[in-house]
Parts: structure tokens; C-alpha cells; sequence
């Protein structure tokens, strides 16, 4: 059959979800004779790789690729999601959506002009139109990372795994191994979120949903700021709170919640407070009290309880889907980068948000400085002091806390300290995203892990932002009914997620992404719940939060 025929065909297939790459496929080469192909015994295409001295080596199976494939694809586990690499005939992407209970299949490519080859001599119309199948081309390693992160949804699919066409990765492995390792961090991401959705999404919901006729109150715009410092709550805060007590009048003081104590013991008195954790021992940081003159951010999933706390409260959007859909449909919030994990690198984003060209930073440790989780005065003494007994002394509980997770001793200027995966972490991404900032961001020198922030310089920053929400578009009681009909309407799912997923259009789709977090928590509680199952569970969860209001 000609050329031009399969070629137009397999693009027609594409277009709907990827026009870009349709369009770099249109202006590809596909005289360059990548491939050669064969006919295996069963009669199918078989594309072979041409080497750079001249040979061809078959990608599949020259006696039946299409039992290769499928004898592979069985030999996995029930994982939901896939990732592909190579697409050589399509065989094993094909078999892999013969199975039910695959949600989601990612192929990743490389070499434009070679794929352009292969859509010239077979048809893969049915798999590019399979609602299930991405396919990625020439991708760097930070894009497959975030495209990784925007398809994966564990609550979905379950698990994931990656599949190799062996003979076409070995031709370009060096290639291919970067793309191996970028899949391997955004797995690792996905999965410690996921972990976090799993133990807060129910209560997230919660505490949002009653977080919205709060959030509805009007607020003064706040004019911006120039130079401004993060206060965290680690040891280093005691040997540095004098640097800070010079520098006070100079600065905008953001305070972490857990050093609000710690300052206020000082008789510092911070302009700001932040706060991220959805959990009550939050209410731990303000039990000393909350001056009248200090403005309070809170993240709109926090306890409802927090916002009760101040008269100057401003909420904003950490990112939680439902906070999305409020802020587009009810009223408009500002929206903050708490991606870090951490209070400390959601106060960074403050700052950055509020316009600052300076951020000095204080009692960062991300570690434990001689063995000491956090600075004297936060909230963890008082409360290790009132369980304590003659068998579990504060220092007892204070050791048991700092060995819950394993640590890494790590030796600095004459003294030491401890490292964990997780403070590791947190350090990192402050460390990243501090070379995506157009403020400079500048650690005050302490006793725990230093901090090497990135100083791009090429940067520009924004004109005059203020920081503030907008106009409610209705009242709190009627977005909730409204909220409430819409998750009702939502049409019952079948079998397959990602099928389900991709049938919902506009505003159906915004909803059922705002459940996906309960969904994850529902899940870690009945882990073998089918899909359809979970998603009545959940639904019925969220409507009966709404209704309790």
C-alpha cells in the first residue's frame, strides 16, 4: 500500500491529542532509511533498525511479534499505568491495551525522522486513537518528568511500570537511560505525594469546604514589599535571633507557624505568619497567642479552627485541586507554590508573591544541628513536657522523635549534624526553586545542612503585584449548592479510569479532579476497592460533607 496512505492516516489518528507533534511529523525526513522492514511468518511488519554500520536489527519478533508482545505484557503484574520505551511495530503497546486493566499507556520516542519512517510503513490508527495512549517524541528529560507528573494519578491507575523495547533502547542507550532516569524522579515524586494525598486528602476536603464562606470575607489588598526575611523554627534560629533582632526594622518578617513562639519569647513580633498543615497540632504554634497587628496566611485546606484565631486572615491556594476549582468559580485567591512540602519554602513563595527583591533567611537547618530537631520555645517541648513520666522523660521523647526515621551523621566547621531523606528533600527543592526566583534568596549562616541557593540573574522581576483575592461571584451557601449538584451529576464511571477520565468535558472534568485527593485516602483504607466502587465511595463521602453544613 502506499507510502502516503498509512502516513496521512496514522497523523489524522494524532491529531486530536497531539497536533504539535503532527505538525513536527508533517516536516520530518523519512528518506533517511532509519528502518528497513521485514515480514515475519505471521505476516506482520516487522521494523528493523539500521546501525550505524549499515545492519538491521529486527525490533520484534520475525516469527510473531503480536505473541511476543502479549506473552510479555502477561507475564506483569496488574499494574494500571505503563510506560513504554520504544514504539518499534506498536506490538507492545497494542497488547497492553488488550488488557482491562491497563489505565493509561506513556510511549516515549526519540529521533522525529525515524518515527516519520515508521508511520510510512504500518498503520497505528487504532493505537492513537485509543483513548488510553500518549505518545512523546524527542522529549528532554524535565519536560518527560512533568509529563509524567501531569498523567500519573496513582488513585487511578494503581501501579506503574516500565517496559523497554529492548532492541530499540540498546541502539540509542544513552538516550534512553536519561529518559529511564527522569521517569525514576517523577516516580519518586508522584510517590511521595501520593503518600501525603493518602494520609490528608479526606481532611483536606473537610477542612476546605468549611474554610469557603471564611475565605468569601473581603480583605484589603496588600502592598508590596522589597526586602523580606523567613523565619524557621530550626536550632540555628537561637544563635542567629540576634542578627535578627538588628535587622528587624529593615525587614517584612514572614514567620514559619512553628517559630511564631519562639519569636514572640524573643519579643519579636513577625508582620506575617504562614501556615500549610491541614492537621490540628497546628493550634500547637499559636497557643502562646497571636498579635492583633500580624497578618495570618492560611492555605485553604488549614483547620477552619486556625482562621478563627485572627481578623487579619488571608487565605490562598496551595495547589489542592478543590482550591483551584473555588478559586475559578467562586472567588478568585492568590495561589502560592507550597510544592516544597514545607512551611519554610511556602514562606519563601510569600515573599517572592508579595514582590520582594531580598529574602534573608533564618533557623533553616533542614537537619538536626548536635542531635536537636527544633529550636527551644516551639511547640514540640511543651508538648513532649506534658506527656512525660519517670519512664518517658522529655529527652527520651525528644530522642525517640529525632530516630523515627533513619539519619545520616554529617560533620560541618567543628560540629555535626543530622540528615534525613525527607529534610534532605526539602533542602533540594528550595535549592531549585531558588534558581527560578527573581528575588535572591540568602541563608543566614547556621549550624545545620547549608543551604546553596542559585542566583539567576537573567531573571527579570515583575512589574507592581498586590497581593490579593478577588470579587466572590456569589454566595458561599449557593457555590456550595452548586458545587454540590455538579459532583451529584457526574455520570457513573465504568471499569477503566483513564477512559473515564478522558469522557469528561469542561467543568465535569474540573469536578471530578477536585475528588481525586478523598478518593487516594479512601483507597489506602480499602486498597483492593475497584474503580467504579471508589468513585461512589468517594462521592458519597464529599456529598456528605457538603450536606453537614
Amino acid at each position: 500500500m502506499d507510502k502516503s496512505y498509512f502516513f496521512d492516516r496514522n497523523l489524522l489518528a494524532l491529531s486530536q491529542k497531539s497536533p504539535e507533534l503532527c505538525s513536527r511529523l508533517s516536516r520530518a525526513e523519512t528518506t533517511l532509511e532509519r528502518y528497513r522492514f521485514l515480514q515475519s511468518r505471521s505476516g506482520e511488519v516487522i521494523p528493523a533498525a539500521v546501525s550505524a554500520q549499515g545492519s538491521a536489527h529486527p525490533l520484534h519478533s520475525t516469527m510473531d511479534p503480536r505473541k511476543e508482545a502479549k506473552r510479555l505484557i502477561d507475564s506483569m503484574e496488574s499494574e494500571g499505568f505503563l510506560v513504554l520505551l520504544g514504539l518499534g511495530g506498536g506490538y507492545y503497546a497494542e497488547a497492553a491495551l488488550e488488557r482491562e486493566g491497563v489505565g493509561m499507556v506513556l510511549l516515549i520516542e526519540y529521533d522525529i525522522n525515524g518515527l516519520a519512517e515508521l508511520l510510512c510503513h504500518r498503520d497505528y490508527a487504532r493505537l492513537f486513537g485509543d483513548a488510553r495512549f500518549r505518545l512523546v517524541v524527542d522529549t528532554s528529560g524535565a519536560a518527560l518528568e512533568q509529563c509524567l507528573l501531569d498523567l500519573y494519578q496513582p488513585v487511578l491507575y494503581g501501579g506503574i511500570r516500565v517496559i523497554p523495547l529492548r532492541s530499540r533502547t540498546n541502539i540509542h542507550a544513552d538516550i534512553f537511560a536519561q529518559a529511564g532516569s527522569a521517569l525514576s524522579a517523577a516516580i519518586e515524586r508522584v510517590s511521595a505525594d501520593y503518600s501525603v494525598q493518602a494520609h490528608f486528602g479526606k481532611r483536606w476536603f473537610s477542612n476546605i469546604i468549611r474554610n469557603i464562606k471564611l475565605s468569601g470575607q473581603s480583605r484589603d489588598a496588600l502592598p508590596p514589599v522589597r526586602r523580606a526575611a523567613v523565619c524557621a523554627a530550626g536550632p540555628s534560629l537561637l544563635v542567629q535571633i540576634q542578627q535578627l533582632r538588628q535587622r528587624r526594622k529593615e525587614l517584612f518578617l514572614i514567620a514559619a507557624d512553628t517559630s511564631l513562639p519562639c519569636l514572640l519569647h524573643a519579643e519579636i513580633t513577625p508582620d506575617a505568619v504562614i501556615s500549610i498543615d491541614c492537621q490540628h497540632i497546628s493550634y500547637h504554634h499559636f497557643m502562646g497567642g497571636l498579635p492583633e497587628s500580624v497578618l495570618l496566611f492560611l492555605d485553604l485546606a488549614s483547620p477552619p479552627l486556625l482562621a478563627s484565631l485572627s481578623a487579619r486572615k488571608q487565605f490562598f491556594s496551595g495547589g489542592h485541586p478543590l482550591a483551584r476549582y473555588i478559586s475559578r468559580f467562586y472567588r478568585p485567591l492568590p495561589e502560592l507554590d507550597t510544592s516544597g512540602g514545607n512551611v519554610t519554602y511556602a514562606a519563601v513563595s510569600l515573599a517572592q508573591q508579595l514582590g520582594a527583591r531580598e529574602i534573608e533567611l533564618y533557623g533553616a537547618d533542614y537537619s538536626y544541628p548536635a542531635g536537636v530537631s527544633y529550636a527551644r520555645g516551639s511547640y514540640i517541648y511543651p508538648v513532649f513536657e506534658s506527656r512525660q513520666t519517670r519512664f518517658a522523660p522529655l529527652e527520651a521523647q525528644a530522642s525517640q522523635f529525632l530516630f523515627r526515621t533513619p539519619l545520616e551523621k554529617k560533620s560541618r566547621a567543628g560540629t555535626w549534624y543530622y540528615e534525613t531523606k525527607t529534610l534532605t528533600f526539602y533542602r533540594e527543592r528550595l535549592e531549585e526553586k531558588s534558581g527560578h526566583m527573581h528575588a535572591a534568596l540568602v541563608p543566614v549562616d547556621g549550624l545545620g545542612a547549608p543551604i546553596r541557593p542559585v542566583r539567576n540573574k537573567s531573571i527579570q522581576p515583575p512589574g507592581l503585584k498586590v497581593f490579593s483575592s478577588g470579587k466572590p461571584a456569589m454566595g458561599a451557601g449557593e457555590f456550595l449548592c452548586l458545587y454540590r449538584s455538579e459532583i451529584a451529576a457526574l455520570s457513573g464511571p465504568g471499569k477503566n479510569a483513564a477512559e473515564y477520565a478522558a469522557s469528561l468535558k469542561g467543568g465535569a472534568q474540573a469536578v471530578f479532579s477536585t475528588l481525586l485527593p478523598a478518593a487516594a485516602a479512601i483507597k489506602q483504607r480499602r486498597p483492593q476497592a475497584g474503580f467504579r466502587e471508589l468513585f461512589e465511595e468517594t462521592r458519597k463521602y464529599c456529598l456528605g460533607k457538603i450536606d453537614a453544613l
